[in-house]
C-alpha cells in the first residue's frame, strides 16, 4: 500500500534571480516561490478560498513581495 503524502502548499524556491527591490534600490538577487494562500480568513468559505502567491524575498535586505498569480 502507498503511503499518503500530504499536498506542499509551498513550491521548492528558486535564488537564481535578479529583480528591482524597492527598500534597496537596485535590482538583487531575490529568492522566489509559490504559495497557496488562505483569503477571506475566518469566514465561512474560507476553506474554499485559497489562492497562488508569487512570494519574492531579497537577499540583500530581506524585504518581500507578494502578488496573487490570478492579478498578475
Amino acid at each position: 500500500m502507498q503511503p499518503v503524502v500530504p499536498v506542499a502548499s509551498k513550491t521548492p524556491t528558486t535564488d537564481a534571480l535578479t529583480e528591482r527591490c524597492e527598500n534597496c534600490g537596485g535590482v538583487t538577487a531575490h529568492r522566489v516561490s509559490v504559495e497557496v494562500r488562505t483569503e477571506n480568513e475566518g469566514g465561512e468559505n474560507a476553506a474554499f478560498s485559497r489562492e497562488p502567491y508569487r512570494v519574492a524575498t531579497c537577499r540583500t535586505c530581506g524585504e518581500e513581495t507578494s502578488k496573487r498569480m490570478n492579478d498578475a
